[in-house]
């Protein structure tokens, strides 16, 4: 699985437009109204933390799960700083989860999925959510979509810029293995040395994380465009699926 390395300690800095607090209102208002069967849950692929965050000042217990030593740092770190209890943090490749008891909702968000490989993969991660979800249990996570990748993805190079640092982004649509190859080139003005990395997000078609959710004892709740929460349409950038576990599986 892809993980930021170097690019962990540059990761808040040049996220700094998601809106985790709009995403967060999102979660906590399904895990409310759906009546999760307990306050266990998982955040996979849970970076340097927000939601987790968020999630644990509202009273659930998180395993927050990364296979970035270097993203669970700095989320250990905000927590020795926040005096956050009630997370506990796993450093596992979601492929391989595996969890020391069952959950009671899950959520894999900012095109987690995208980075963990090609659809097999992202079947493996949904398959141990399974293996580990309470019946009744919520899962919600996002993909970027198709269009994103062709359209906006694309070849395209970005610039980011703050007064410390600059990163450039680098992207190559290589469609026949339905990815992106992403080269990211980060430099401090005050230091000569740049930090890179490299690494592919692969897209799927929502059809087909639907067929493999109902095949891992999952109902699809919800399918919405995942940045304006309604039904998506052709140029949907992001989806965002609400399932809910309805059979029970056997380890």
């Amino acid at each position: 699985m892809a993980g930021y390395q170097d690019f962990s300690y540059f990761y808040d800095e040049f996220n700094g437009e998601a809106d985790y607090d709009a995403l967060y209102r999102q979660i906590s208002e399904r895990f409310v109204s759906h009546g999760l069967p307990g306050r266990i849950v998982a955040d996979l692929g849970c970076g340097t933390g927000e939601l987790s965050l968020r999630l644990a000042k509202e009273g659930y217990d998180l395993i927050s799960v990364d296979a970035s030593e270097e993203m669970l740092s700095l989320l250990s770190e905000k927590l020795t700083e926040t005096g956050q209890q009630g997370v506990l943090l796993l450093n596992q490749d979601l492929t391989e989860l595996d969890l020391y008891g069952t959950i009671h909702g899950a959520i894999c968000t900012f095109d987690t999925l995208n980075h963990v490989g090609p659809l097999e993969k992202m079947e493996q991660v949904i398959a141990r959510v399974a293996l580990f979800m309470e019946k009744g249990g919520l899962f919600l996570f996002d993909v970027n979509s198709p269009y994103k990748h062709r359209q906006i993805l694309a070849n395209e190079t970005f610039t980011l810029e703050d007064e410390d640092a600059v990163c450039i982004w680098t992207n190559r649509f290589e469609e026949a293995q339905r990815r992106t190859s992403i080269e990211i080139d980060i430099a401090y003005r005050d230091d000569p040395e740049h930090y890179k990395e490299a690494f592919y997000e692969y897209y799927c078609e929502p059809q087909e994380l639907v067929e493999i959710c109902e095949r891992h004892g999952f109902r699809v709740l919800e399918l919405l465009d995942g940045e304006r929460f309604v039904r998506p349409e052709a140029d949907c950038q992001r989806f965002f699926f609400a399932v809910e576990k309805v059979i029970q599986c056997q380890s």
